[in-house]
Formats: C-alpha cells, structure tokens, sequence
C-alpha cells in the first residue's frame, strides 16, 4: 500500500499546470515614472479612489494593439503581471498621492477618519495602436463627503506617442499616459 503525504499529492496536482505554462511569455507591470517636482495644492485633504473601471480590452491579461484595419491583437506572447483594474487603480493612487497635497488611497479607505472626497474614474478605451499612439479615454467624476471641492463630472482624451509596437514600449508609454491622467485629476481636485 502506498501512502501519500500532503507534498507529495499537491506534486502530483501541480504537474498538470506546469506543463501548460509557456516559459516564453513575458509580463509587463503597469507602472508609471516616478514622480518629480512639486506638489500641486488641492482642495481637500484626503480622497478615496474607488476601483477604475476598465473596459474588457483593457481588463484582461493580454496586452492588445489596435490594428490599422481596426482588429484588437496580442501582442506576442506579452501579457501583464497583474489585474490591470487593480494595477491601475494602485498606479493612479499612488501617483495622486505622490503628485497633490491630499492624501490618497484606493477604496476601501483604510483609516477610521473617513476621506474629504471620493474619485471615480471611468475608462472607456485604454490601448496601443499601430499607427503609434496609445490612448486613454473616459469620464472622472469627483463627490464631495465634507462639501469640498465643488462636486462634478468630467471627460478625458489622453494621447500620447509610442516609440514603436513592442510590448516595452507600450508599457512606457501607458505609463506616461497615466502620468497624463493624473494631472487632469488633480484638476479635478482644486
């Protein structure tokens, strides 16, 4: 009779999913450059982002490029390290936070005190495109909890360059477009 310990079974239950992972796929964080300068001055002293909805191209773990004839493709065999909905709320987070004079965190606000605002992004389209710029489109909306800053809803177009169609240099420049994103904001937050 043979008996099997705890290791030896989750061994055995493993192997099937080692040999379906490809050795060749790479990841990619969504991250953004470090922040530099000033802080700006903002209306309140603290802002809970709540989750930033993403829409389905942009949510899953392939990172995808819009093709000249319109097609959404992967690109190679790249895909992103983490949740993009929660890479990019945390990016956005700490970018506000790092960038403004509020404190700022992504819901659900973590201290007793309850936060001055609350921040909903919305994405309508995040990605690259072949013709070498990648975008960022959607609505902000800033709600006032102690009656600052002045409550209300806006849009956003964001555009900047890619360098080329690598999965690095997508991932740059949905960093400096999350740079982008987060001055509009803070604008929002004055």
């Amino acid at each position: 009779m043979t008996v099997l310990n705890w290791r030896s079974v989750a061994f055995v239950m493993a192997l099937p999913l080692a040999a379906c992972s490809s050795g060749d796929t790479a990841r990619y964080l969504i991250d953004a450059p470090a922040a530099s300068g000033a802080e700006t001055r903002v209306s309140v002293r603290s802002v809970e982002l709540r989750d930033v909805s993403l829409p389905s191209h942009a949510s899953g773990t392939s990172i995808l490029v819009r093709e000249t004839d319109g097609a959404l493709r992967p690109l190679g065999d790249a895909e992103w390290a983490d949740d993009p909905e929660r890479a990019v709320t945390g990016t956005l987070a700490q970018m506000l936070d790092d960038r403004s004079t509020a404190t700022v965190s992504a819901e659900p606000w973590p201290l007793l005190d309850g936060p001055s605002a609350r921040l909903d992004v919305r994405i309508d389209k995040m990605l690259a495109n072949a013709n070498g710029v990648f975008e960022i489109t959607g609505q902000a909306a800033v709600s006032a909890v102690d009656g600052r800053p002045r409550e209300r809803v806006e849009r956003f177009a964001i555009v900047v360059p890619i360098t080329e169609i690598t999965a690095a240099a997508v991932t740059e420049a949905q960093g400096r477009a999350l740079v982008a994103l987060s001055d509009e904001l803070i604008g929002l937050l004055r």
